[in-house]
C-alpha cells in the first residue's frame, strides 16, 4: 500500500496509509488565516481504544479555527503541549462528514464503512463526572474537537471519539452533511437543553446574528419545533434569507443606536435615552410577531453590545441563553428587570450526544435545512477563514470538500 494517497483516491476500506494531506497552523505562522493555514503532508494519527478514524468527505468552516489561526485568544498548540501532547502543529476542523475507516478495540456502536457526521463534543472517557452518568458537557475534561484537540476535519483522515459519530442523513450530499452540526448542536442545546425554558409551540424566540451559521440553525430549529423566531440582522440584504429559513419577523439592529454597555442607572438622562431605545426595540419585536408578546427565549451570542437589551426585552420568567461574546465579554444589565421579573441568564456550550442526535434527526427527517451557503474546494480553506474573520462570508454555513468529488465529477 502506498504511504500517501491523493485526496479522493480511496485506499482499500480499512487500510490506513502512513501519511495524509491536511491543513495545519504552526506557531510561527500565527496571524491572518489566509497565511496561517497551509497545506502539508503529516503522519496519519493512531487511534485509541474508544476512537475512530474518519475518511473525511467534507468539512464545515467555523470561527473557532479563525482563533486557532490567530493564536488568540488561546494558543491551542501551546495549550496542548502543556498537557504533554507532542505535536507542534494544529490540524483543525470541528465539523465533518465521512466514512468510518478504522475503529478502536472498545468501539461497538459504529463499524468500518459507516457513513457518519461528527459532532464536536469531546471529553475524557475516564472523567469521573462522565462515568457518573451526568451531562458530559459539564465535565472538566470537555473540549471542542478540532479546536482544543488535534487531527480534526481539515485532515484527509480525522481522529474522533466514537460517541461523536451520528449517522449521516441519507438525503444530504457530503457537503451539506458536513457543514451544519457544530452550529446546529450548539443551537439545539441552547434552545432545548435548559428545561423548563425550552421551546414550546407558539413561543417567541429572539435570535441575534440570525443570518450566520449559528443564527440560521436557531431559526430552523425554532420553526421545526413550533416556535416563532424574530431575527436580528445588521443588513437589510439578510432579511429574505432569514424569512426563508423560518423567521416570522426581522429587525435591522442598525435602526437603533443604544447598543453597548448600559449607562449608569443614576445618570437619569443617559439611562432614560437607553430605556427609550430598548423599549423601541421591544416594540419592533411585537411588530414582527404581530402581537404584544415578548420573547420567552433570547438566543444570545454578541454579549457586550446586546445583553442589556436582551435582559430588558426578555419575557417575565424567560431565558437569556448565551454561547459566546462576539462583541465583547464585559457585560452590563439592569438587575431590577432580572430579579423582579424572575428571568434566567444561562451560559451554554456545544452539546452532548443526545442533543447532537436529536438535531441530526430533525435534519434527516427534512424538518430542518442545514443552510449550506456555498461549497469550496479543499485549497480554498485558508480563504474561507479569512472571509469569516472579515465578516464577508456567505450567509448560513460554508463547506469545503476534502475527499468528496466536486459536484458533477462523481457521486456525492
Amino acid at each position: 500500500m502506498p504511504d500517501l494517497y491523493d485526496l479522493g483516491a480511496r485506499p482499500p476500506l480499512g487500510e490506513v496509509p502512513r501519511q495524509m494531506h491536511a491543513y495545519v497552523v504552526r506557531q510561527h505562522r500565527f496571524g491572518q488565516p489566509r497565511d496561517a493555514w497551509q497545506r502539508e503532508v503529516i503522519p496519519t494519527p493512531a487511534i485509541g481504544p474508544d476512537e475512530v478514524l474518519i475518511y473525511v468527505m467534507a468539512s464545515g468552516i467555523n470561527y473557532n479555527n479563525v482563533w486557532a489561526a490567530l493564536g488568540a485568544p488561546v494558543d491551542v498548540i501551546g495549550e496542548r503541549q502543556k498537557l504533554g501532547e507532542p505535536e507542534d502543529f494544529h490540524a483543525g476542523g470541528s465539523d465533518c462528514s465521512g466514512i468510518v475507516w478504522a475503529i478502536g478495540k472498545d468501539v461497538t456502536h459504529v463499524k468500518v464503512g459507516d457513513e457518519v457526521v461528527v459532532h464536536s463534543g469531546w471529553w475524557r472517557p475516564d472523567d469521573p463526572w462522565v462515568l457518573s452518568g451526568r451531562d458530559p458537557m459539564l465535565a472538566e475534561s470537555t473540549r471542542i474537537w478540532g479546536y482544543q484537540t488535534n487531527y480534526g476535519s481539515y485532515c484527509q483522515f480525522a481522529r474522533a471519539q466514537a460517541h461523536q459519530c451520528q449517522p449521516k442523513p441519507r438525503r444530504l450530499t457530503w457537503e451539506a452533511a458536513g457543514c451544519f452540526l457544530l452550529c446546529a448542536s450548539t443551537a439545539y442545546r441552547m434552545l432545548m437543553g435548559w428545561a423548563p425554558n425550552i421551546i414550546e409551540p407558539g413561543d417567541v424566540v429572539l435570535v441575534w446574528g440570525a443570518a450566520g451559521g449559528l443564527g440560521s440553525m436557531a431559526l430552523e430549529i425554532t420553526r421545526a419545533l413550533g416556535g416563532r423566531a424574530v431575527a436580528v440582522v445588521s443588513d437589510e440584504a439578510k432579511r429574505p434569507f432569514c424569512l426563508e429559513h423560518g423567521a416570522v419577523g426581522v429587525i435591522n439592529r442598525n435602526d437603533f443606536k443604544h447598543w453597548g454597555r448600559m449607562p449608569d442607572t443614576n445618570d437619569t438622562g443617559a439611562y432614560g435615552d437607553w430605556v427609550k431605545g430598548a423599549r423601541a426595540f421591544g416594540k419592533a419585536i411585537w411588530d414582527g410577531v404581530g402581537e404584544k408578546v415578548s420573547p420567552r427565549i433570547v438566543f444570545e451570542h454578541p454579549g457586550e453590545a446586546t445583553l442589556p437589551t436582551s435582559g430588558f426585552v426578555c419575557a417575565t420568567g424567560g431565558l437569556i441563553v448565551i454561547c459566546a461574546g462576539t462583541s465583547g465579554y464585559n457585560v452590563t444589565m439592569d438587575l431590577r428587570y432580572h430579579w423582579m421579573r424572575q428571568k434566567r441568564f444561562q451560559g451554554s456550550h456545544l452539546s452532548n450526544d443526545a442533543q447532537a442526535a436529536a438535531v441530526t434527526r430533525l435534519v434527516a427527517e427534512g424538518k430542518m435545512d442545514p443552510c449550506l451557503s456555498r461549497t469550496y474546494g479543499f485549497d480554498d480553506l485558508p480563504g474561507c477563514h479569512q472571509l469569516m474573520l472579515e465578516n464577508q462570508h456567505p450567509y448560513g454555513n460554508m463547506a469545503v470538500l476534502v475527499n468528496a468529488p466536486a459536484p458533477g465529477l462523481g457521486a456525492s
